[in-house]
């Protein structure tokens, strides 16, 4: 890592889960002075697994933290969706669902991934946990911030990587409602113990409209649970209310067997469950005046996808070059979406309302997946989807100058 002194000028980064830490990572290697402010009191560990493909493989490359992820890569070996019954419907290799390729892209925990990131800026850039942007003043110059806190500071520019419910956005364009695409679903993800057994796989259970997964990384005594439910209109008044989330999800399971049951009792012990609709953020600028935006908060694709992770990854890398080609921000951020909003919207449209191919809200449909299902080798497939690869990233800016 460069440890020049920097003097391109001061970032401000909102959120420090994937995209964030990323972004700071290359902003620092090319001379910003950045700070990264978290709402959550420390890194947030846990999560459910997530996948590292295509391009972002090679963002991971040249960051240098590849060989870590290649090292935490979970290496699930087998994926079985089951019926109502609980009696198998198909078996598969889990990269022949996700369009992933053996021995190219990898899957980690979430939290392993955040953790590289974060060890990979941490002694070079300015972490402030507990806190987050309450206020936003742009003048000519820069951004005078307000914090939650209540400290005020200034920066010549912000980036907002706080998600998809991204605070920072709100405070720039307003409500989330005007970018927020509904896709159909509400889901839950909470752990609970492998009672079962289980062991560097999944179970996917389905009926029409509802599923659940079970999913076990490596030999952990823990597993993974999944809950995911068509709901035609979206739910805004549980989004707020772990209660009221908790009643939704024993209601709609109510009269499922298998291990649902023991699941719905799980998730309301459970003390890191987590839900939240299914939803992707389309906008149609990514940036205004000093402040731009990236990962989840700019564009969201929505866990079905499995490319959340992945663009925030290459939208960094994108965002950061952007900066340091080009003097001028409005340029830099005029140049950062010409170059990603191609990949970033073929990454999107794998998936739309209700067409969540592995979770069908009919009969019909679901025989139909079953079928597809059961023809698809056991094996790992040898090319990935062409989504995944799509884009062919600039190469890096080695000594950009001042």
């Amino acid at each position: 890592m460069s440890t020049r002194t920097a003097s391109r000028g001061t970032v401000l980064v909102s959120g420090a889960s994937i995209a964030g830490p990323a972004v700071a990572f290359w902003l620092q290697r090319y001379g910003f002075t950045v700070t990264v402010v978290e709402k959550s009191t420390g890194l947030r560990g846990g999560g459910y697994p997530i996948d590292v493909r295509g391009t972002a493989v090679e963002v991971a490359r040249r960051m240098g933290i590849l060989p870590q992820l290649q090292k935490a890569h979970i290496e699930s070996r087998r994926l079985t969706f089951l019926n109502a019954d609980g009696s198998a419907a198909a078996v598969v290799h889990p990269q022949a669902v996700v369009g992933g390729v053996e021995g190219h892209d990898v899957e980690v925990p979430r939290g392993d991934l955040a953790e590289f990131l974060y060890a990979a800026v941490r002694d070079e850039v300015e972490f402030v946990f507990d806190d987050s942007i309450d206020a936003l003043k742009e003048h000519e110059h820069g951004v005078d911030v307000t914090f939650r806190s209540g400290v005020q500071r200034s920066f010549d520019l912000v980036l907002g990587a706080d998600g998809l419910h991204s605070r920072t956005r709100e405070l720039v364009f307003g409500p989330e409602q005007q970018f927020h695409r509904y896709l159909g679903y509400c889901f839950t993800i909470f752990t609970m113990p492998n009672t079962l057994g289980l062991s560097h796989e999944a179970l996917i259970w389905n009926t029409p409209g509802r599923a659940a997964a079970l999913y076990a990384v490596k030999d952990s005594n823990e597993l993974h649970a999944f809950l995911n439910f068509a709901q035609p209109e979206q739910p805004h008044e549980v989004l707020r209310d772990s209660e009221a989330q908790h009643d939704l999800v024993a209601t709609t399971f109510a009269d499922d067997g298998w291990e649902i049951p023991a699941m719905v009792a799980a998730l309301r012990h459970a003390n890191d469950s987590f839900f939240d609709t299914v939803s992707q953020v389309h906008m149609p600028c990514w940036s205004s005046g000093r402040v731009a935006f990236l990962g989840d908060a700019a564009y969201a694709p929505s866990f079905l996808t499995g490319q959340g992770s992945s663009l925030a990854l290459v939208g960094a890398y994108v965002l950061a070059r952007s900066l340091a080609a080009h003097r001028d921000h409005a340029e830099a951020f005029a140049a950062y979406e010409r170059d990603i909003r191609g990949f970033v919207e073929l990454n999107q449209a794998q998936v739309g309302k209700g067409g969540a191919a592995l979770f069908p809200t009919t009969a019909e449909a679901l025989e139909k997946r079953n079928k597809r299902l059961r023809g698809l080798t056991a094996l790992p497939p040898k090319a990935g989807r062409p989504a995944h690869a799509a884009l062919k990233l600039p190469e890096h800016i080695e000594d950009p100058g001042n």
